[in-house]
Protein backbone atom coordinates (compact mmCIF):
# COMPACT_ATOMS: atom_id res chain seq x y z
CA UNK A 1 0.00 0.00 0.00
CA UNK A 2 2.60 2.81 0.70
CA UNK A 3 4.71 1.56 -2.69
CA UNK A 4 1.46 2.44 -4.30
CA UNK A 5 0.85 5.48 -2.63
CA UNK A 6 4.10 6.53 -3.48
CA UNK A 7 4.72 5.36 -6.58
CA UNK A 8 1.19 7.79 -7.65
CA UNK A 9 1.87 10.72 -5.99
CA UNK A 10 3.50 13.33 -8.04
CA UNK A 11 6.56 15.32 -7.21
CA UNK A 12 5.18 18.79 -5.30
CA UNK A 13 6.91 20.99 -8.11
CA UNK A 14 4.47 19.70 -10.35
CA UNK A 15 1.48 20.51 -8.51
CA UNK A 16 2.99 24.00 -8.37
CA UNK A 17 3.65 24.31 -11.68
CA UNK A 18 -0.05 23.10 -12.39
CA UNK A 19 -1.12 25.31 -10.22
CA UNK A 20 0.72 28.26 -11.93
CA UNK A 21 -0.38 26.98 -15.25
CA UNK A 22 -3.87 26.83 -14.32
CA UNK A 23 -4.38 22.92 -15.32
CA UNK A 24 -4.43 22.10 -11.79
CA UNK A 25 -7.22 19.75 -11.25
CA UNK A 26 -8.01 18.61 -7.30
CA UNK A 27 -9.69 15.54 -8.61
CA UNK A 28 -6.21 13.94 -9.82
CA UNK A 29 -4.12 15.18 -6.49
CA UNK A 30 -4.26 12.63 -4.00
CA UNK A 31 -3.65 15.19 -1.46
CA UNK A 32 -6.69 17.41 -2.12
CA UNK A 33 -8.39 16.31 0.69
CA UNK A 34 -5.75 16.92 3.45
CA UNK A 35 -6.33 20.75 2.78
CA UNK A 36 -10.08 20.37 2.19
CA UNK A 37 -12.36 22.86 3.79
CA UNK A 38 -15.48 21.45 5.28
CA UNK A 39 -18.43 22.67 3.80
CA UNK A 40 -20.09 24.02 6.68
CA UNK A 41 -16.92 25.94 7.27
CA UNK A 42 -17.11 27.31 3.78
CA UNK A 43 -20.96 28.38 3.57
CA UNK A 44 -20.02 30.44 6.88
CA UNK A 45 -16.36 32.05 5.46
CA UNK A 46 -18.54 33.01 2.09
CA UNK A 47 -21.22 34.40 4.41
CA UNK A 48 -19.09 36.59 6.66
CA UNK A 49 -17.21 37.90 3.05
CA UNK A 50 -20.65 38.68 1.85
CA UNK A 51 -21.34 40.84 5.03
CA UNK A 52 -18.09 42.74 4.69
CA UNK A 53 -18.60 43.58 1.35
CA UNK A 54 -22.07 44.54 1.85
CA UNK A 55 -21.49 46.73 4.60
CA UNK A 56 -18.39 48.37 3.03
CA UNK A 57 -20.40 49.47 -0.06
CA UNK A 58 -23.18 50.94 2.46
CA UNK A 59 -20.48 52.85 3.84
CA UNK A 60 -19.37 54.37 0.99
CA UNK A 61 -22.34 55.01 -0.49
CA UNK A 62 -23.57 56.54 3.14
CA UNK A 63 -20.04 58.86 3.06
CA UNK A 64 -20.62 59.61 -0.65
CA UNK A 65 -24.41 61.42 0.08
CA UNK A 66 -22.75 62.92 3.12
CA UNK A 67 -19.83 65.01 1.09
CA UNK A 68 -22.66 65.90 -1.69
CA UNK A 69 -25.22 66.94 0.54
CA UNK A 70 -22.00 69.23 2.70
CA UNK A 71 -21.26 71.04 -0.88
CA UNK A 72 -24.78 72.05 -2.18
CA UNK A 73 -25.80 75.57 -1.49
CA UNK A 74 -29.63 75.67 -0.75
CA UNK A 75 -29.17 79.26 -0.18
CA UNK A 76 -31.27 78.99 3.17
CA UNK A 77 -29.41 79.60 6.34
CA UNK A 78 -25.82 78.64 5.19
CA UNK A 79 -23.25 81.26 7.70
CA UNK A 80 -20.78 83.25 5.88
CA UNK A 81 -17.78 81.68 4.60
CA UNK A 82 -15.43 81.22 7.68
CA UNK A 83 -17.91 81.62 10.45
CA UNK A 84 -19.60 78.26 10.82
CA UNK A 85 -16.63 77.24 13.08
CA UNK A 86 -16.80 80.77 15.07
CA UNK A 87 -18.19 81.15 18.46
CA UNK A 88 -20.88 83.98 19.02
CA UNK A 89 -18.57 86.57 20.66
CA UNK A 90 -15.68 85.43 18.05
CA UNK A 91 -18.71 86.35 15.78
CA UNK A 92 -20.07 89.55 17.45
CA UNK A 93 -16.24 90.73 17.54
CA UNK A 94 -15.77 90.13 13.80
CA UNK A 95 -18.50 92.27 13.42
CA UNK A 96 -18.08 95.26 15.59
CA UNK A 97 -14.51 95.44 13.82
CA UNK A 98 -16.52 96.50 10.29
CA UNK A 99 -15.38 99.58 8.94
CA UNK A 100 -17.48 101.81 6.37
CA UNK A 101 -15.77 103.81 3.09
CA UNK A 102 -16.07 107.42 3.63
CA UNK A 103 -17.39 108.02 0.08
CA UNK A 104 -19.79 105.06 0.61
CA UNK A 105 -20.91 106.61 4.11
CA UNK A 106 -21.24 109.92 2.28
CA UNK A 107 -23.76 108.60 -0.91
CA UNK A 108 -25.96 106.60 2.07
CA UNK A 109 -25.92 109.89 3.36
CA UNK A 110 -27.01 111.88 0.42
CA UNK A 111 -29.53 109.29 -0.09
CA UNK A 112 -31.37 109.65 3.17
CA UNK A 113 -31.63 113.52 2.44
CA UNK A 114 -33.07 113.29 -0.55
CA UNK A 115 -35.72 110.95 0.64
CA UNK A 116 -36.36 113.41 3.48
CA UNK A 117 -36.46 116.15 0.97
CA UNK A 118 -38.69 114.29 -1.37
CA UNK A 119 -40.86 113.75 1.58
CA UNK A 120 -40.82 116.83 2.95
CA UNK A 121 -41.94 118.42 -0.41
CA UNK A 122 -44.83 115.92 -1.17
CA UNK A 123 -46.46 116.42 2.16
CA UNK A 124 -46.12 120.68 1.88
CA UNK A 125 -47.36 120.22 -1.38
CA UNK A 126 -50.34 118.01 -0.10
CA UNK A 127 -50.54 120.87 2.59
CA UNK A 128 -51.01 123.89 0.13
CA UNK A 129 -52.90 121.65 -2.44
CA UNK A 130 -55.76 121.26 0.41
CA UNK A 131 -55.33 124.71 1.64
CA UNK A 132 -55.76 125.99 -1.89
CA UNK A 133 -58.97 123.61 -2.46
CA UNK A 134 -60.50 124.74 0.55
CA UNK A 135 -59.63 128.54 0.18
CA UNK A 136 -61.51 127.79 -3.54
CA UNK A 137 -64.30 125.89 -1.70
CA UNK A 138 -64.88 128.93 0.38
CA UNK A 139 -64.42 131.52 -2.33
CA UNK A 140 -67.17 129.30 -3.99
CA UNK A 141 -69.88 129.03 -1.41
CA UNK A 142 -69.74 132.93 -0.22
CA UNK A 143 -69.97 133.62 -4.94
CA UNK A 144 -72.85 131.46 -4.67
CA UNK A 145 -74.75 132.72 -1.85
CA UNK A 146 -73.84 136.51 -3.00
CA UNK A 147 -75.22 135.28 -6.59
CA UNK A 148 -78.26 134.01 -4.49
CA UNK A 149 -78.66 137.24 -2.58
CA UNK A 150 -78.29 139.41 -5.82
CA UNK A 151 -80.75 137.79 -7.78
CA UNK A 152 -83.47 138.34 -4.90
CA UNK A 153 -83.88 142.02 -5.14
CA UNK A 154 -80.78 143.32 -3.61
CA UNK A 155 -80.79 147.15 -2.33
CA UNK A 156 -78.95 149.60 -4.24
CA UNK A 157 -76.19 150.01 -1.59
CA UNK A 158 -75.88 146.11 -1.61
CA UNK A 159 -75.04 146.66 -5.49
CA UNK A 160 -73.19 149.60 -5.10
CA UNK A 161 -70.80 147.67 -2.56
CA UNK A 162 -70.31 144.84 -5.11
CA UNK A 163 -69.73 146.98 -7.93
CA UNK A 164 -66.46 149.28 -6.11
CA UNK A 165 -65.18 145.83 -5.65
CA UNK A 166 -65.38 144.66 -9.06
CA UNK A 167 -64.28 148.16 -10.19
CA UNK A 168 -61.05 147.71 -7.95
CA UNK A 169 -60.53 143.96 -9.24
CA UNK A 170 -60.33 145.89 -13.28
CA UNK A 171 -57.73 148.39 -11.34
CA UNK A 172 -59.85 151.47 -11.46
CA UNK A 173 -60.15 152.16 -8.41
CA UNK A 174 -59.44 156.07 -8.55
CA UNK A 175 -62.51 156.03 -10.57
CA UNK A 176 -64.94 154.87 -8.40
CA UNK A 177 -66.63 158.11 -7.65
CA UNK A 178 -67.37 158.82 -11.72
CA UNK A 179 -69.49 155.23 -11.99
CA UNK A 180 -71.18 155.69 -8.70
CA UNK A 181 -72.80 158.98 -10.37
CA UNK A 182 -72.84 157.57 -13.95
CA UNK A 183 -74.64 154.61 -12.77
CA UNK A 184 -76.51 156.83 -10.27
CA UNK A 185 -78.15 158.91 -13.08
CA UNK A 186 -78.44 155.85 -15.80
CA UNK A 187 -80.54 153.86 -13.02
CA UNK A 188 -80.28 154.59 -9.51
CA UNK A 189 -78.22 150.92 -9.28
CA UNK A 190 -81.51 149.03 -9.56
CA UNK A 191 -81.06 145.77 -11.37
CA UNK A 192 -85.08 146.47 -12.77
CA UNK A 193 -84.72 150.09 -14.20
CA UNK A 194 -86.32 150.42 -17.46
CA UNK A 195 -86.41 153.02 -19.96
CA UNK A 196 -89.98 152.95 -21.83
CA UNK A 197 -89.14 155.48 -24.37
CA UNK A 198 -85.71 153.35 -25.59
CA UNK A 199 -85.62 149.94 -24.28
CA UNK A 200 -82.56 150.68 -22.02
CA UNK A 201 -82.70 147.89 -19.40
CA UNK A 202 -81.05 147.02 -16.36
CA UNK A 203 -78.18 149.32 -13.92
CA UNK A 204 -75.92 149.96 -16.45
CA UNK A 205 -79.12 150.29 -19.02
CA UNK A 206 -78.21 148.35 -21.79
CA UNK A 207 -79.92 148.44 -25.01
CA UNK A 208 -81.79 146.83 -25.69
CA UNK A 209 -81.16 144.54 -22.42
CA UNK A 210 -80.52 141.44 -24.25
CA UNK A 211 -77.12 142.09 -24.78
CA UNK A 212 -76.29 141.88 -21.08
CA UNK A 213 -77.23 137.62 -22.10
CA UNK A 214 -73.58 137.54 -23.17
CA UNK A 215 -72.41 138.08 -19.70
CA UNK A 216 -74.95 135.40 -18.07
CA UNK A 217 -78.88 134.08 -18.72
CA UNK A 218 -79.60 135.45 -15.86
CA UNK A 219 -79.38 139.32 -16.94
CA UNK A 220 -83.04 140.30 -16.35
CA UNK A 221 -82.72 139.82 -12.07
CA UNK A 222 -79.42 139.45 -11.44
CA UNK A 223 -77.66 142.59 -10.50
CA UNK A 224 -73.84 140.58 -10.64
CA UNK A 225 -74.32 139.78 -14.23
CA UNK A 226 -75.38 143.40 -14.85
CA UNK A 227 -72.28 145.11 -13.59
CA UNK A 228 -70.09 142.86 -15.10
CA UNK A 229 -71.54 143.16 -18.29
CA UNK A 230 -71.67 147.28 -18.04
CA UNK A 231 -67.78 147.21 -16.59
CA UNK A 232 -66.83 145.28 -19.45
CA UNK A 233 -68.51 147.77 -22.24
CA UNK A 234 -67.29 150.89 -19.84
CA UNK A 235 -63.55 149.30 -20.33
CA UNK A 236 -63.63 148.67 -24.21
CA UNK A 237 -65.54 151.73 -25.14
CA UNK A 238 -63.67 153.98 -22.71
CA UNK A 239 -60.98 152.85 -21.43
CA UNK A 240 -62.30 153.25 -17.79
CA UNK A 241 -65.25 154.44 -16.16
CA UNK A 242 -63.11 158.44 -15.36
CA UNK A 243 -63.05 158.70 -19.34
CA UNK A 244 -66.88 157.34 -19.56
CA UNK A 245 -68.21 159.61 -17.03
CA UNK A 246 -66.36 162.61 -18.69
CA UNK A 247 -68.12 161.64 -21.76
CA UNK A 248 -71.62 161.15 -20.42
CA UNK A 249 -71.08 164.45 -18.94
CA UNK A 250 -70.89 165.91 -22.29
CA UNK A 251 -73.56 163.91 -23.90
CA UNK A 252 -75.32 162.84 -21.42
CA UNK A 253 -75.42 159.33 -22.61
CA UNK A 254 -72.34 156.88 -22.51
Amino acid sequence: MQHRHQASRRSPDAHDLDELTGSYDSRQDPYADDFAEPSGSRVIRLAKRAATSTVVIMTLIVVLVLVVVANVDFGKGKPPPGTSTMSTNELMRDLSSYQMDPVVAGAEANAKRRAYEKQVALEKAAAKKAKAKAAALKKKREWEALKRRMSHNPSAAENQAYAKKMNALKGWGGCWSSLLTMWNHESGWNEHASNPSSGAYGIPQALPGSKMASAGSDWRTNAMTQIAWGLAYVGSRYGNPCKAWGFWQAHNWY
